[in-house]
């Protein structure tokens, strides 16, 4: 018997009896004694294969009982750092405690608010950025309200009431003088359109909100887009020229804003342009309030949050008002948000511009119904 790879246990030439060489002590010894001497050296290799086998045999037999038994009653053999193992009668550890509630969102005072919405027509520059320059310096900057938009909350929020402000009202601005409307912007910034409108109306505006034409296609596009109703099929004929369908449109950012700022291919140019961009925002309003998503207060703070990125705001209207504000809203129904235009005599031409002439009897009737909560006579669904 040989190992693999190795010698013969016997010593060198012990498989090869021709090779044989003959110890020093075997030409001493009678070979009755070698005889001996061989067999007790192959009975000690017996015993040694057995004791082998029968360790073998045990272990097997060891390792089959431990499979059998089930995992928790399965141990180790002791050892010099023995490890505790559970056992069923361990308790399991308590599960993590539930968060807390979200802090809950304050409700708005039961009274009418008046908040002016601005859609500048800037495009290298943010709005926000714009903004802040004309305030902090006074130097009017190269934007102009290309949407002018009062939205009357009534003190119930469940209707809203938007009165639109054609852009080329010519109007006199406050400190400023005569001059379009929507200039108020390049002049004097947010500041100065809202006096401009305050005054135009004899209301008071609570809050402003101004959104530029790149925030207005991130909140489009991060609200999944917006379903419109386009009441008159058309083509833009600006930037990528879409095509408008009659009936329910899905829209992107980008269809979005060039369905809102679209006049050239209408028969009554602002006039209808006005009324997309009221079709816009009662859209935007009802992809908000659909399946109650305003009543959950951390829908509402991740609204505030995201739209933050885009909106330029008065002083006073800090994200927790506009959360405020929204949660608000939460009982709106849009097929009840009232809409109208503030009326003008007709058009004509200042300083070599096209501009339109406001109906200043038309407008103080609107403005003493803004004030006396009687806006529902002039603004219908």
């Amino acid at each position: 018997m040989s190992v693999p790879g190795g010698s013969d246990p016997s010593g060198p030439g012990e498989g090869n009896p021709g090779s044989r060489q003959p110890g020093p002590t075997s030409s001493h010894q009678p070979a009755w004694l070698l005889a001996l001497g061989r067999r007790r050296w192959i009975a000690a290799l017996l015993a040694l294969v057995l004791v082998v086998a029968a360790g073998i045999a045990v272990f097997s037999l060891n390792r089959a009982g431990q499979d059998a038994q089930p995992a928790a009653t399965q141990t180790q053999s002791p050892s010099a750092t023995p490890t505790p193992t559970p056992t069923p009668s361990e308790t399991p550890p308590p599960a993590p405690a539930a968060p807390p509630p979200p802090a809950p969102i304050a409700d708005l005072p039961a009274a009418p608010m008046n908040i002016l919405v601005i859609g500048s027509d800037i495009r290298d520059t943010p709005a926000r950025e714009a903004a802040a320059h004309t305030a902090a310096t006074g130097e009017p900057q190269d934007q102009r309200a290309d949407t002018l938009m009062v939205v009357h909350v009534p003190a119930d929020r469940r209707s809203l009431y938007l009165i639109s402000i054609n852009r080329d009202n010519w109007v006199d601005i406050p400190g400023f003088g005569g001059a379009k409307i929507n200039t108020a912007l390049q002049y004097g910034g947010i500041d100065m359109q809202t006096a401009t409108v305050q005054q135009l109306l004899g209301i008071t505006i609570d809050h402003t909100l101004m959104l530029d034409f790149g925030g207005f296609k991130i909140l489009v596009d991060g609200l999944g887009g917006i379903d419109v109703n386009v009441p008159v099929a058309f083509q833009s004929t600006i930037e990528t020229q879409h095509v408008f369908s009659a009936g329910v449109n899905h829209l992107d950012g980008q269809a979005a804003l060039e369905f809102s700022r679209e006049r050239h291919a209408f028969a009554d140019g602002d006039f209808q342009r006005v009324r997309d961009q009221q079709i816009m925002l009662r859209a935007i309003l009802g992809r908000l309030t659909a399946g109650g998503a305003l009543n959950d207060v951390n829908t509402v703070r991740s609204l505030v949050d995201f739209a933050s990125c885009c909106l330029t705001v008065d002083r006073a209207f800090d994200p927790v008002q506009a959360a405020v504000l929204a949660y608000s809203l939460r009982n709106l129904d849009v097929n009840a948000i009232g809409t109208m235009t503030l009326p003008t005599t007709g058009s004509g031409f200042v300083a070599g511009q096209s501009v339109l002439f406001p109906d200043y009897a038309g407008i103080a009737a609107v403005g003493a119904a803004l004030r006396e909560g009687r806006i529902a006579d002039f603004a219908k669904p």
